[in-house]
């Protein structure tokens, strides 16, 4: 099988006052058609400049990207625009990445006025969005500060989908969102995903949220993936230290059996001109020596990968 989604080696570093950061370093992944992938792991890991960077809001500075096997990491201006009809992205905020001078129909008019629908078509498309993301046609020619978070949010979708891609990068789609509103849009999601086959790049920090929705996991830790697997096998085994300290401060309801919180300790690696070796190396309680040379992603158990030196004596 193809992927839908392949990086290889990706790294997007930016230049600062001091040197360059590395937001994204060397990342590889593939995501199967019709699947979700979760990125997960604290802010400013590099979760949503991860996810930028594979649909071209910001240009690699090294690596490869493939999208149903063609490579797209460097395409001229009309190579890109037919590409973006298949890639797409729903933004965090869902006030702030909309236009709020433009009503509710001209933004999800707006990608598809690009593309050179006009007239009854567009109007006919416009409507058949709002409907398939339960956006009420009264709010046609409303503005964004007339509805809530969830609609907004809603409104959001229905431009991600005007294009009809197959991959839909969702950085952090209901954060911003109350938890009842949050269920909603996830449940519409997963909805939107069967019915269309989509596949989904899911970026949170919430491992709750990612355990619902998401095949596979990534867990990303100052631009490096350090463990990834599926969601059953990642929640039930974790081996990467820091993977078990994330999934420790999930809240539990068996109060019979409390989650005992793994505190993390230490200084912060700088993410500018990193040092080669583990980046949690000053926080994590098992360092030794060997800890500061470079780590690699190995498979330890099948569809089970770790980027750890010390996995087996840890576990």
């Amino acid at each position: 099988m193809t992927p839908a989604i392949e990086v290889k080696n990706l790294k997007k570093y930016f230049e600062v006052h001091g040197g360059l950061l590395h937001a994204v370093d060397d990342v590889s992944f593939q995501i199967n058609p019709g699947t979700t992938m979760g990125v997960v792991g604290e802010s400013g890991c590099g979760k949503s400049t991860l996810g930028r960077t594979i649909i071209h809001l910001h240009e690699s500075t090294d690596g490869q990207i493939f999208l149903n096997g063609e490579d797209i990491t460097f395409l001229k201006r009309k190579e890109l625009k037919r590409i973006r009809q298949e890639m797409q992205i729903i933004f965090q905020d869902p006030y702030s990445s909309i236009n709020p001078r433009m009503t509710i129909e001209e933004i999800i008019a707006d990608p598809l006025k690009c593309y050179g629908w006009k007239g009854k078509e567009l109007e006919e498309k416009v409507t058949e969005l709002m409907d398939y993301t339960g956006v009420e046609q009264r709010l046609r020619m409303s503005y964004p500060h007339e509805l809530d978070g969830g609609r907004r949010q809603r409104v959001g979708i229905a431009r991600a989908l005007a294009l009809d891609p197959k991959f839909i990068v969702c950085d952090e789609p209901v954060s911003a969102l109350d938890v009842s509103i949050q269920a909603q849009v996830l449940n519409l999601l997963m909805d939107l995903q069967e019915q269309n086959n989509l596949t989904l790049m899911f970026v949170t920090h919430d491992l709750s949220v990612v355990k619902l929705i998401a095949n596979n996991i990534c867990v990303m830790y100052l631009g490096q993936l350090v463990e990834t697997a599926s969601t059953e096998k990642l929640f039930e085994s974790p081996l990467h230290p820091y993977t078990k300290a994330l999934l420790s401060a999930v809240p539990s309801v068996d109060v019979d059996h409390p989650t005992k919180r793994i505190l993390i300790q230490g200084e912060l690696t700088s993410p500018i001109n990193p040092k080669p070796g583990c980046r949690f190396y000053a926080r994590c309680p098992y360092a030794s020596e060997q800890c500061k040379q470079p780590q690699k992603l190995e498979e330890v158990e099948e569809g089970h990968m770790v980027s750890c030196c010390r996995v087996k004596e840890i576990n």
